[in-house]
């Protein structure tokens, strides 16, 4: 298991845990990062990514990032 921030670009992942506070938690959450879910990391700029989860395609800070394991 590792962070999302530190996955290949193009590699698809599963989504094992989401930390965090509670409300970063629900955040992520309710953006499509739920255990079971895939998860694409497509590009990285300045740190901060843009990932595919659930067929749509999300920027996230490097932040957030560090908080979803794959």
């Amino acid at each position: 298991m590792m962070p999302l921030i530190m996955a290949d670009p193009g590699e698809e992942n599963i989504v094992r845990r989401v930390g965090g506070s509670p409300e970063m938690k629900k955040h992520l959450e309710d953006l499509g990062f739920t255990a079971g879910s895939n998860v694409t990391v497509m590009n990285t700029i300045g740190g901060n990514l843009i990932v595919k989860v659930r067929e749509s395609r999300i920027a996230i800070s490097k932040e957030m990032a560090a908080k979803i394991m794959v």
